[in-house]
């Protein structure tokens, strides 16, 4: 568990870091402008750590899944060998599917004026800049969507279903009232993660509305990533104590 909080918080970091920066720099500075290779790099970052949180938030999910359902074969279930071989692969699949939309977003001509209505380089607002037909893109876009925001979430309810099936059995009232409150927090933090992502992502072109998908976009960017370590990490009892021990001594002691 440790081993992906740690790198869900690393997924954070880098994910605002991606673009809060620039942000910062546009909203207080007089120039507005960055370059070609700039927008698509920041681009690809972007969508890269996305996809690769899309996909790690499923990861997370079955160790939750794991650690209720399965408790006493938990080590042997989620071994370091395979914990890293889920965390790698999140990583490959996210860089790579972010690979294809970028290449494919590139290969278009923008004939000007280049100007992105967003905060940052985020792939719908780029390709309205496109000057010929982008349906094709966008079918290819929407098979993407499919697979890195229909289908995880699908494999967290599911898994979410088990667990409630699981603590449901359980005798005390305490330990399931515990086991729920966590749960549900777990899917608050889900449901803000793709609950834009997908509206973003999996609506048609037509109706894309830079002012709307703005807020929304800042809203997933920057919300997710602060109430990620309140849910997943400041609940945690362990982290908890650790963190109350910094504030207070400014060490912890093992």
């Amino acid at each position: 568990m440790y081993f992906f909080l740690c790198i869900l918080s690393l997924l954070d970091m880098a994910y605002v870091t991606t673009t809060m920066p620039q942000m910062l720099v546009h909203l207080l500075a007089h120039s507005k402008t960055i370059s070609f290779a700039g927008c698509w790099m920041q681009m690809y970052v972007f969508g890269a750590l996305g996809i690769t949180e899309c996909t790690f938030f499923v990861v997370m999910a079955y160790d939750r899944y794991v650690a209720i359902c399965y408790p006493l074969h938990y080590t042997v279930i989620l071994n370091w060998g395979l914990c890293i071989r889920l965390a790698t692969g999140s990583l490959v699949c996210g860089f790579l599917s972010a690979l294809l939309h970028t290449f494919f977003t590139m290969s278009l001509p923008y004939c000007g004026p280049n100007k992105v209505n967003h905060y940052f380089c985020e792939g719908p607002a780029v390709l309205s800049l496109a000057c010929m037909d982008t349906h094709l893109i966008e079918m290819v876009d929407q098979v993407l969507s499919v697979f890195m925001l229909l289908i995880p979430i699908s494999l967290i309810v599911t898994s979410y279903i088990h667990i409630a099936m699981t603590v449901l059995k359980i005798k005390s009232s305490q330990a399931r009232c515990k086991a729920f409150s966590t749960c549900a927090s777990h899917l608050t933090v889900v449901s803000f993660f793709y609950g834009p992502g997908t509206y973003i992502y999996l609506r048609p072109n037509s109706s894309y509305s830079p002012e709307r998908d703005k807020q929304i976009s800042l809203f997933y960017n920057a919300f997710s990533a602060l109430l990620n370590p309140m849910v997943y990490s400041l609940r945690n009892r362990d982290i908890k104590r650790a963190f109350l021990k910094v504030m207070a001594h400014g060490r912890v002691d093992y």
